[in-house]
């Protein structure tokens, strides 16, 4: 499927690896010029030269640490440098934290770095070029909000969705569209080697929780984004969407 998109600028974050890889992928298949960040920056480099032997544009890899504020100041110059400027963000980067109630404040101020606002920071660099133009995307990725213990990132991602809702009300009338993908089980790293690390706990997982019974693919999560980065999703915004199988709200 064609989103319209050929031509356009994106920053990826969190796109060494998962969902942030797939995003990639897809959208440099689409013809946008992607820049891409992460701390692994062997990983989009080894995707980008991928995607360069299939005879598409290798991404701008990008080597940062969003948890630093200065670092993402300094991505989101490099990928506006490198890319003339930025028409969408995808805001892809996270990491569960698990914790206890006795957890210190840089364990949690960390989980809120990672997982908010980093994409707090870039939206807020990019957007004035966005909105001087008169058209911009800004997709985030969140995550489950029915935990089962006490797990700081998840905090963290809950606040994206009223900032995502507030900002998209901001910048609606300017051309720009913020929106959030809540992803379900989706093959990646973290899912696979940490959460349900052997096939049984994923079967067990599935069987109970997912009706369409299977984990999904970070192009399930790629194609979203793709559509609601093009002109088709043009009436889109302010939303919070779940791919996610069918697995249940209350599933952890």
């Amino acid at each position: 499927m064609d989103f319209e998109l050929t031509g356009r600028t994106c920053l990826v974050t969190g796109a060494s690896a998962g969902i942030g890889a797939g995003v990639v992928q897809l959208l440099a298949r689409q013809g946008v010029k992607v820049a891409a960040t992460a701390r692994r920056i062997e990983n989009i480099e080894r995707l980008g030269a991928s995607l360069a032997g299939e005879g598409y544009s290798r991404p701008v890899a990008i080597a940062g640490d969003i948890t630093d504020a200065a670092a993402v100041a300094q991505i989101g110059t490099a990928a506006t440098s490198a890319l003339g400027q930025v028409d969408i963000l995808v805001n892809c980067a996270g990491g569960s934290r698990p914790t206890t109630v006795d957890a210190g404040e840089k364990f949690w101020e960390e989980a809120f770095a990672l997982n908010f606002a980093s994409a707090r920071r870039l939206a807020t660099a990019l957007l004035p070029g966005m909105r001087t133009r008169g058209w911009g995307r800004i997709i985030n990725i969140s995550g489950t909000m029915e935990p089962r213990g006490l797990n700081a990132a998840v905090t963290a991602k809950a606040a994206l969705h009223p900032w995502a809702k507030g900002l998209a009300c901001e910048v609606a009338v300017e051309g720009v569209t913020v929106n959030t993908i809540q992803p379900g089980r989706i093959n990646s790293e973290q899912i696979l080697e940490k959460l349900h690390p052997t096939e049984e706990s994923r079967r067990s997982f599935i069987e109970r929780n997912i009706p369409i019974g299977y984990f999904g693919e970070p192009a399930d999560i790629a194609h979203l984004v793709a559509f609601l980065a093009s002109p088709l999703a043009r009436y889109i915004t302010g939303t919070v969407i779940p791919v996610d199988g069918g697995m249940r709200y209350s599933a952890h």
